[in-house]
């Protein structure tokens, strides 16, 4: 206890958290404040804080996911915001400090666990997205968008964010019936079916989990679209042909560093020469690090969120050029709190499906990234890449106007033709 107690008294200090050991003993943490949360954390029994005290991220995890940690005055969206909301990044803010044994041995595992082969590829993808489609169906909206949303100040809900999320990045990929595109991780298909329903564009989706590539398939029956929206179950480096456009939504958090500039140069080698392409990926604002161990053993085996730097320089050897970057910072936040307010909402069906055990881990999960893009380094990149600098217009102002062609044309359910110019015709 002795060292959770001195990592307590340096992380909160604004509002309080009352600590009961197992024993009955209580500590209080941090000050009362207005506008500023009073929780509780139990510790059910006497290892517990030692777990937590020797890895912070994976101990606390795993104690609450067992039912040996519970928040009292809230919940785990409450304390995880209050640990983060203490220790912002913008001000120095560092929640897992491993010692320098321990950063070392994080540091060889998340080598080994970056690799991302093809047979670990598709065993990573299994363990978080072939879990059964029934979970996705409680909280994600109708176009199984499980990426961030793009909410804008009249944005209401996360259906309607989602579609403009959808028309943001159709926008910048300068679509029309005349060009191909190629969806790198199409997930279950919301996205190439609407890009095709917006502007007639075919598209080819490509994934590694057999549970959405089912789904996506059957989607597109449905929709009478199958000759103009396929879908595979292939991994990018096995992509054959060239595509006038290339959009990649979610996935690149998948690739393993190892694999960035192989990445790249497959792009590269699939874009036609006057191409372009729309990389949609969570970031990091600081410098590169490692993925913590709970996020690598619990929800994305292999993943990793890349900073600005590494994927410029993966980039930059393989002649592309970017040509525009946006980087969202609150988007993904709302998103996710949206995501597990309906996770909440269905805890009983997610219950039945699973466990409590799943339900613990998932809520910890989904609250653990809404907070770190309030207060972590997390944001998203919008990376729009050409082979040719003259691919797209000499200023961005065509994004606008073409976004705003495709949400209202889309929402009277037309096929939007633009000009040159972005403008709908």
């Amino acid at each position: 206890m002795l060292l959770l107690d001195q990592a307590l008294k340096r992380l909160i200090r604004r509002g309080t958290l009352t600590v009961t050991e197992s024993s009955g003993k209580t500590r209080v943490y941090g000050t009362r404040e207005e506008g500023w949360p009073d929780l509780g954390l139990r510790l059910m029994d006497a290892k517990v804080p030692g777990a937590i005290a020797r890895d912070p991220s994976l101990g606390f995890a795993e104690a609450y996911m067992d039912d040996r940690a519970r928040i009292e005055g809230g919940d785990i969206m409450d304390f995880v915001g209050l640990v983060r909301r203490n220790n912002p990044w913008e001000r120095g803010g560092n929640l897992d400090n491993p010692g320098p044994v321990k950063k070392a041995l994080d540091h060889l595992a998340f080598l080994l666990d970056q690799r991302n082969q093809r047979v670990a590829s598709r065993r990573n993808v299994k363990h978080h997205y072939d879990i059964g489609n029934d979970l996705y169906e409680l909280f994600l909206d109708p176009l199984r968008q499980y990426s961030c949303a793009y909410w804008t100040d009249e944005t209401a809900t996360l259906e309607a964010a989602q579609e403009a999320k959808i028309a943001h990045i159709a926008a910048k990929l300068r679509l029309s019936p005349d060009v191909r595109v190629l969806d790198i991780g199409c997930g279950w298909g919301g996205l190439a079916i609407t890009i095709h329903r917006l502007t007639g564009a075919r598209v080819h989706g490509v994934t590694l989990s057999e549970e959405q590539i089912s789904y996506a398939k059957a989607w597109a029956e449905r929709e009478g679209v199958a000759d103009k929206v396929t879908f595979a179950l292939t991994d990018y480096r096995d992509v054959e042909g060239r595509f006038d456009r290339i959009v990649s939504v979610g996935m690149f958090e998948h690739v393993g560093v190892p694999n960035y500039r192989t990445f790249f140069r497959t792009c590269h080698d699939l874009l036609a020469d006057d191409g372009v392409m729309l990389i949609h990926t969570i970031g990091r604002a600081g410098p590169p690090t490692g993925t913590d161990g709970f996020t690598r053993k619990y929800i994305f085996p292999g993943g990793y969120i890349p900073s600005m730097s590494e994927m410029l320089r993966a980039i930059e050897p393989n002649r592309l050029m970017v040509s525009d970057v946006e980087v969202l910072r609150r988007h993904y936040a709302l998103t996710l709190r949206e995501w597990y307010r309906r996770c909440v909402a269905n805890e009983a069906r997610i219950v039945e499906l699973y466990d409590a055990r799943f339900y613990r881990m998932w809520l910890f999960y989904l609250a653990g990234a809404a907070t770190a893009f309030e207060h972590a380094d997390l944001v998203n990149f919008q990376f729009q890449i050409v082979r040719n600098r003259d691919a797209v217009p000499l200023t961005r102002d065509y994004i606008g106007t073409a976004e705003a062609g495709l949400a209202a044309e889309g929402a009277a359910g037309n096929v939007v033709r633009l000009d040159r110019s972005g403008r709908a015709r």
